[in-house]
C-alpha cells in the first residue's frame, strides 16, 4: 500500500491544520492569561472559556446534516477565514485600547463555531482521502498534528503574552489565513454524492442521535468521552490559576503547559502502533483508571513543572483513546452518515464543555483549587467505574472485526 504521506491531498490537508492548531493553542494559551491580567476574576475566564465551547452544545447538531450536504471543501475554507477575521479584532482592540471582556466572548464563539464547523467536515471527509487501511494511521497523524501543536503553542503563547498581549492573537489569525490557502490547493472530492432528497434538517439532526443511541457501544463511548471532556476543559482552568498560585509567571504556566502536552505528542506516536495490539475494550475501561488515579496526585504538587509532569502523563494515553473510538466510529458508520453521527457525538461530548468551564470558575470561586481538584477526581472515578461496569464495554468487538460486522444501529429502524 502506498504510504499515507505520499498521499498529496492528505499531506496538504495535514500541513495546514500543523499551521492553524499551532496559532490556535498560541491563543488558547493567551486568552485565560489576558482575562485574569484585564479583571483578576476566575469566573470570568471561566465565561470566557463556556463562549468558547458554547457552540459544541448547540451547533454540533445542525452542523452536521449541513457538513454531509454542503460542499465540505467550501466549509473548511469558509471556516478558516471567519476564525481569522474574528481573531485579528482581538490585537486591534488591544492596540486601540478598546479592549473588553464582551468582545473576548464574543470572538471566542465565532471561533467556536468556526472549529465545529471544521472539525466535523475535516472528520467526514477523512475516510474519503485515505484508504480504509490507513484510516487508523491518519487519525493518529492528526492526533500528532494537534498535540504537537499543544506542546510548542502554550511556551510560545506564555512567551509572547508577556512581550505583547495582543501578539499571540496576531499569530493565530495569521495561521488561520495560511490554513485557508492551503485549502485551495486540494483536489479530491471529500464527500460521496447524496443518496435521494436531502432530508429536512431536523429530522437529519435526528437521524444522527438516533444512530449514537441505537448502538450501545458507541452510545457509552461517548457518554465516557462527555464525562472526560469535562473534567479537563474544567481542569485546564483550575491547573493555570493553581500554577499561578504557586508562583509561576506566564511564561512559566506557558512552558507548564507545553510539557503537559509533550505526553499528549509522545502518546500520540505510540498511538499508532499501539491500536494495532490493545483491545478496545482494555482502552475504554483502562484509560478512565489511568485518569482516575492520576488526578489526586495533583494535589501534592508545589510548582509548576510538577503540574506539567504529571499532566503528561494524563495526557499521553488520550491519543490512543481518540484513535481508538474514532476508528471505531469511521469505519463502522456509513460516510454519507458520518457529518449527522459525528455532530450528534459532538453535541454530547463537547457540549459539556461550556458547562466545564463555567464549572471550573465557580468551584475555584467558591472550593479553591483544592476543592476542585477533589471535585474533578471524583468525578473521574465515577467514569472509571460506570466503564469497568458497562456491558457494551465489557462485549465490545476488536477493533479488527468493527468493519466487518453490522452495528447496531444499522440493524435497526432508525435510520428507516
Amino acid at each position: 500500500m502506498t504510504s499515507l504521506w505520499r498521499n498529496r491531498d492528505f499531506t496538504l490537508l495535514w500541513s495546514g491544520q500543523v499551521i492553524s492548531s499551532l496559532g490556535a493553542a498560541i491563543s488558547s494559551t493567551a486568552t485565560p492569561l489576558l482575562v485574569l491580567a484585564t479583571t483578576g476574576s476566575p469566573l470570568d475566564a471561566g465565561l470566557v472559556g463556556a463562549a468558547g465551547t458554547l457552540p459544541h452544545l448547540i451547533a454540533n447538531l445542525p452542523a452536521g446534516p449541513l457538513v454531509d450536504r454542503w460542499n465540505r471543501r467550501l466549509i473548511l475554507l469558509i471556516s478558516e477565514i471567519v476564525a481569522a477575521v474574528a481573531l485579528l479584532s482581538v490585537p486591534l482592540a488591544i492596540w486601540s485600547g478598546l479592549f473588553t471582556i464582551a468582545q473576548l466572548c464574543v470572538v471566542a464563539f465565532i471561533q467556536g463555531v468556526c472549529f465545529v464547523f471544521f472539525g466535523l467536515a475535516q472528520d467526514a471527509a477523512l475516510p474519503m482521502v485515505v484508504p480504509p487501511g490507513q484510516l487508523a494511521t491518519a487519525i493518529a497523524a492528526n492526533e500528532a498534528r494537534s498535540r504537537g501543536a499543544t506542546l510548542a503553542g502554550p511556551p510560545i503563547g506564555g512567551a509572547l503574552f508577556g512581550l505583547d498581549r495582543a501578539a499571540p492573537f496576531l499569530i493565530d489569525g495569521i495561521s488561520y489565513l495560511i490554513a485557508a490557502v492551503g485549502l485551495l490547493f486540494l483536489r479530491r472530492d471529500l464527500q460521496k454524492p447524496p443518496e435521494g432528497p436531502a432530508e429536512p434538517l431536523v429530522r437529519a439532526a435526528v437521524t444522527g442521535l438516533r444512530y449514537v443511541w441505537r448502538n450501545p457501544l458507541i452510545r457509552a463511548s461517548m457518554l465516557l468521552i462527555a464525562a472526560s471532556n469535562f473534567v479537563f476543559q474544567a481542569l485546564i482552568l483550575v491547573l493555570v490559576v493553581l500554577a499561578g498560585r504557586q508562583g509561576g509567571s506566564a511564561s512559566d504556566i506557558g512552558l507548564m503547559l507545553g510539557v503537559y502536552s509533550a505526553g499528549g505528542l509522545l502518546g500520540a506516536f505510540a498511538a499508532g502502533r499501539l491500536h494495532r495490539i490493545v483491545s478496545f475494550r482494555t482502552v475504554l475501561v483502562g484509560v478512565n483508571w489511568v485518569w482516575a488515579a492520576l488526578l489526586p496526585l495533583f494535589l501534592l504538587t508545589t510548582s509548576p513543572w510538577q503540574i506539567g509532569m504529571i499532566g503528561a502523563l494524563t495526557a499521553f494515553v488520550g491519543p490512543l483513546w481518540n484513535v481508538v473510538i474514532f476508528t471505531y466510529a469511521g469505519v463502522v458508520v456509513p460516510n454519507e452518515l458520518l457529518g449527522r453521527v459525528m455532530s450528534a457525538a459532538g453535541t454530547l461530548t463537547w457540549g459539556v464543555m461550556p458547562i466545564a468551564s463555567l464549572a471550573g470558575g465557580l468551584m475555584l470561586t467558591w472550593a479553591g483549587t483544592t476543592g476542585s481538584l477533589w471535585s474533578l477526581s471524583a468525578i473521574m472515578l465515577g467514569a472509571a467505574i460506570a466503564a469497568t461496569l458497562s456491558p457494551s464495554v465489557r462485549r465490545a468487538p476488536p477493533l479488527a472485526e468493527a468493519g466487518s460486522r453490522p452495528s447496531d444501529a444499522e440493524t435497526s429502524t432508525a435510520l428507516r
